[in-house]
């Protein structure tokens, strides 16, 4: 049975992740992504599921120990934020290169450097286009609900495990830390050795009578079969073009103009429509929730339709590129944003448009 509750964005994703059949989280604290893991400490859930729940002793730890029950066919997890996940990169390239299924939450905040603990978007780049070495991605889903935070959570090892690799929730420290109300799924049973040795033939989990051992590794020192092996994953990533790119369209059908913003800057977006319509201004929204796959193919269908194109990020401006990738020289595409911590208002939104793109 479903249950609802009022939580915040951090307790959301911490508790969906236990009732999703996590089997383990490894994590080390930061602003403003900590009560993740002091949700998942306070609750137990070794004692509800058997569930581990391990403080690291350092980002690299943490990632690494991912990597480690991962290979083993289990459901981990981890969290952190923007620096956290910088230190992070190395164990993520490693696990992309094994084809390891994991999900990892990153709750941004504003750098660069140590920067400020206050919400920021600025770890797009990072998130998008591989912020490790190598020729790689992970699948980007941009939550900008407690909702979405809770159902990510289950989504997240889904795609994981279909795609063996890396999925990132790319949230900020306003939907971590604001409360909202959600609706919780039922508790899904962690799986079995049985089970695991059954649905997971490319595990590590020892030798048997009917199984042959695996070895997991990024590394292969024979250019031949690496280059094959690169060939496999970018037809992996070519899948998840085309068959897990997620978006919401506001407003769009009579739209004269678009917004293109993702998590909070959508929300505070989807306001800014209402201020611009009730000005008799036709314009709507496209809330990108996968940011890889981006929803290229709907950018170039409403660039024939739209005069102009905003796209709204709490960074210097990152998305922006995608977005003008997508639509080529068709229209004019600006970007409009705030940084270092700050969140913008919905008349700012309203005067960017107006000056930028309509008067513009």
């Amino acid at each position: 049975m479903k249950e609802l509750r009022l939580m915040k964005g951090n307790e959301a994703f911490a508790e969906a992740a236990i009732r999703a059949g996590a089997d383990g989280y490894f994590g080390y604290p930061i602003t403003p992504q900590s009560e993740v893991m002091e949700y998942l400490m306070a609750e137990k859930p070794y004692e509800r599921t058997g569930m581990v729940v391990l403080q690291a002793e350092s980002e690299v730890a943490a990632i690494n120990m991912v990597y480690g029950g991962a290979a083993c066919g289990k459901r981990v997890l981890t969290s952190s934020s923007s620096p956290g996940i910088s230190l992070k990169q190395e164990g993520i390239t490693y696990m992309a290169g094994a084809e390891l299924p994991c999900v990892i939450l990153n709750v941004v905040r504003g750098g660069p450097g140590l920067g400020t603990i206050q919400p920021a978007q600025s770890d797009y780049f990072q998130s998008t286009k591989g912020g490790g070495h190598g020729d790689y991605r992970l699948l980007v889903l941009a939550p900008s609900s407690v909702q979405e935070m809770a159902d990510f959570a289950r989504l997240g090892f889904d795609l994981a495990f279909k795609y063996r690799n890396p999925v990132l929730i790319l949230s900020d420290g306003a939907i971590g830390q604001m409360m909202e109300k959600v609706e919780l799924e039922e508790q899904k049973p962690r799986l079995t050795e049985e089970e695991i040795r059954k649905n997971t033939p490319w595990a590590t989990i020892g030798k048997t009578k009917d199984r042959e051992r695996n070895i997991i590794t990024s590394l292969d020192l024979d250019s031949a079969r690496q280059e094959r092996h690169n060939h496999k994953l970018q037809a992996k990533y070519r899948q998840m073009e085309e068959e897990e790119v997620r978006y919401e369209l506001i407003n769009c059908d009579d739209a004269e103009y678009i917004i293109v913003a993702y998590g909070t800057s959508a929300r505070i977006s989807q306001k800014a429509v209402d201020l611009l319509r009730a000005k008799g201004l036709k314009v709507g929204l496209l809330r990108p929730i996968t940011l890889f796959p981006f929803p290229t193919k709907i950018l170039q269908e409403l660039s024939k339709k739209v005069k102009g194109i905003l796209t709204v990020e709490m960074s210097a401006g990152q998305m922006v590129e995608d977005v003008r990738l997508a639509v080529g020289n068709q229209l004019k595409v600006e970007h409009f944003g705030r940084y270092g911590g700050i969140i913008p208002s919905p008349t700012e939104v309203v005067e960017a448009m107006e000056t930028k793109i309509i008067g513009g």
